[in-house]
């Protein structure tokens, strides 16, 4: 089998790769391509890639392009992880609303709707590319806003794009050792969407036992979501939220924590990863221990400012080894390729899954995976409280792909001003104004008169 990478240079793409050189199973990867448009981003991955083969005798083949078509032409999988605008980009979706005294963070808030307006005619000309060149590959994105993108892409693909996030399985993953339960024993009942959804119960050999945890405080100090949030407040919704949703229950905290660090997320990951690919060029023989290094800072960095704005503690060390997203990606390489069933929580088309959002919307709900592909297991209805807030988030999102396939500034600015965390309609003209300003790849999507 072939997969793809595109994004192909990112810093997690050792990830990916590491996780297939431990993969036994048949069949197999048996050549990874790696696309980017950066020669010297490429390179050394390439070069940590090399070093993670090292004693490999069967490790699979890596091959370099900065060729789309030559990427994806017979890729049995494509694995879609492209940065638009790259971290430049992200440190302007941030610092754009933080300067007009928003929440500013890159999937979460009008950072969210900037990233996907630029994305999305990206994610849309790979998809007809796909369609053209491979069409019958599986895309498995994680590109963000990971729904909002997923959903755009189904309009060329249908449901052979599937999208996935390591947030809902750490969740599940943490709530069943807080229990004492082995993680791959339970059954979540987990449904929203991508950075917006609650594990609303926990069945272990028959019984709901996520009420057992939300009722004992020992138990619930193991659940970083629980320190995030507070013990009462999720004993309050009967549920463990996502983490990205103390954005929307902590604004305030948030908004403080993130405008008073010295540095954004964005500005200190590019900062770091521009260390990372400079060394490697120095010295590609060191490429290996130099992304280990940087990994380890990057993980542990992930979420700081909240965790320390709700005195949550350190990320647990199980966490950090656990791994994440490339599991998930392997897992449902794996079951379609292999055959079997399985079940995992993803992002898919809606159809009838969850009560009261459109049919065509991408959900993040579990889903039954086998050769023949992903269907989503409707979920117990959301009631008003959760409900509200996903259906608000989700026509924002539909806006922003409407304004990015069309586009119309006014739908753009109507997708802005929709965001519950954006606060009036002049804040909203003024954050695509800046964004427009700062970032060229967002401007250029929109008509000058739209």
């Amino acid at each position: 089998m072939r997969l793809t990478i595109l994004g192909g240079g990112g810093f997690r793409v050792p990830l990916v790769y590491g996780a297939l050189l431990r993969d036994a199973g048949r069949p197999r990867v048996e050549e990874v391509v790696l696309y980017d448009l950066s020669p010297e981003r490429l390179t050394a991955v390439g070069h940590v890639c090399a070093q993670l083969a090292a004693g490999h005798d069967d490790a699979p083949r890596v091959r370099l392009t900065t060729g789309l078509d030559d990427a994806l032409r017979d890729a049995t999988f494509v694995f879609s992880a492209i940065r638009v605008g790259g971290l430049e980009g992200r440190t302007a979706d941030e610092r754009v609303a933080l300067d007009l005294g928003l929440l500013g963070q890159e999937t979460t808030g009008p950072g969210g709707v900037a990233f996907g307006l630029r994305t999305i005619p990206v994610a849309l000309r790979v998809a007809e590319r796909v369609a053209a060149v491979a069409p019958r590959a599986w895309v498995i994105n994680f590109t963000n806003p990971a729904g909002m993108i997923t959903e755009a892409m189904q309009r060329v693909l249908g449901d052979r794009v599937i999208g996935i996030c390591d947030s809902p399985l750490g969740l599940v993953r943490r709530a069943a050792r807080a229990l004492g339960v082995e993680p791959g024993r339970v059954a979540p009942d987990y449904a929203g969407l991508n950075h917006l959804g609650w594990l609303r119960g926990l069945t272990y050999e028959g019984r709901d036992v996520l009420p057992d945890l939300l009722a004992d405080d020992a138990a619930l100090k193991g659940v970083e979501e629980a320190r995030l949030f507070g013990a009462d407040w999720v004993r309050s919704i009967g549920a463990l939220p996502n983490e990205y949703l103390y954005y929307y229950y902590f604004t305030r905290e948030a908004l403080a924590a993130i405008g008073g660090a010295p540095r954004t997320r964005g500005e200190a990951l590019l900062e770091q990863q521009s260390r990372f690919y400079a060394a490697v060029a120095r010295e590609p023989g060191n490429a290996l221990a130099e992304w280990r290094r940087a990994r380890r800072e990057r993980d542990a960095s992930y979420m700081a400012e909240t965790r320390d704005a709700a005195q949550a503690g350190e990320r647990d060390e199980a966490d950090l080894q656990a791994g994440g997203y490339e599991g998930i990606a392997l897992a449902l390489m794996s079951t379609i390729a292999r055959g079997g069933t399985t079940t995992m929580i993803l992002n898919v088309r809606n159809g009838t899954a969850v009560a009261g959002l459109p049919q065509e919307a991408v959900v993040e709900v579990p889903c039954v995976v086998d050769p023949g592909g992903v269907r989503p297991l409707a979920a117990r209805p959301l009631h008003g409280q959760f409900l509200g807030l996903v259906q608000q988030v989700k026509a924002v999102e539909q806006l922003a792909i409407e304004a990015a396939v069309t586009g119309s500034a006014r739908v753009a600015l109507r997708a802005f001003a929709s965001h519950p965390l954006v606060d009036s309609l002049p804040v909203a003209r003024a954050l695509l104004d800046g964004y427009r300003a700062r970032i060229p790849e967002l401007a250029s999507v929109l008509h000058p008169a739209g």
